[in-house]
């Protein structure tokens, strides 16, 4: 690792743990919006890094919605609460059991909003609860439909099914959101050298009915955001 390399380590280490006890005196949805708002601003700005919306009069100002993002870095919550933040919703994270203890990130994400989805389990009636408490008092569920993030040279990894069955049984309509940038490699340059901001551009896409049945939600991210098909996905 490089010298700046390791002084970043140690910042985000202590920054996302001081913004995580912060999150534990939040009492209200929008308190904890802005608490990571500002959280993804500080840490991005250290990092110079910019979000910017290409079309930000897309971004609904208000309502509940599934938002679903492309997932190639380990930054994109963060550039997904900075791409929404002059909005009002505010959404409960999809979270793996592995961020839920992590010393980097378990304080924060136990705190911030969050939906524990813990694959190892055989019965997934309390994850689905959960989700439909979040849904009842007003909020709205953000997740990344690819599960994990997508280390291959597609620009889409495969959508899992829990996505669309999530915003049918919840009757949320499905708000598209696609980062267009390799926010991963971005974040690589800026650790290796950071002395230059870059810009990671996202696009929000038209939302999508819960009651679609037509076409799938990977393929409608392929349509909307004019994303390539990998060669594979062009023979079937």
């Amino acid at each position: 690792m490089t010298f700046n390399q390791i002084k970043m380590a140690f910042y985000a280490t202590y920054i996302t743990n001081y913004y995580g006890y912060k999150l534990t005196k939040a009492n209200t949805a929008q308190e904890k919006k802005r608490i990571r708002t500002e959280y993804s601003d500080v840490l991005l700005s250290k990092l110079k890094l910019k979000v910017k919306v290409l079309n930000p009069e897309k971004i609904p100002s208000s309502g509940q919605f599934l938002l679903a993002s492309n997932h190639r870095s380990v930054i994109d919550p963060l550039i997904i609460e900075l791409a929404t933040q002059n909005s009002t919703i505010f959404g409960h994270w999809i979270s793996k059991k592995e961020l839920y203890n992590s010393f980097f990130f378990g304080l924060f994400v136990r705190n911030a909003g969050t939906i524990l989805l813990d694959r190892e389990k055989s019965q997934m009636g309390g994850f689905f609860a959960e989700i439909k408490e979040a849904v009842k008092a007003g909020d709205s569920i953000y997740i990344f439909p690819e599960g994990t993030r997508n280390k291959s040279h597609n620009e889409l990894g495969e959508f899992k099914d829990g996505s669309r069955l999530i915003a049918v049984k919840n009757r949320l309509d499905i708000l598209p959101v696609y980062i267009k940038t390799n926010a991963d490699k971005e974040l690589m340059s800026s650790l290796k050298d950071g002395q230059e901001f870059r810009t990671i551009e996202v696009i929000i896409g038209d939302i999508i009915s819960y009651k679609e049945k037509e076409q799938s939600l990977q393929e409608a991210f392929y349509a909307q955001f004019n994303i390539p098909k990998p060669i594979e996905a062009l023979n079937e």
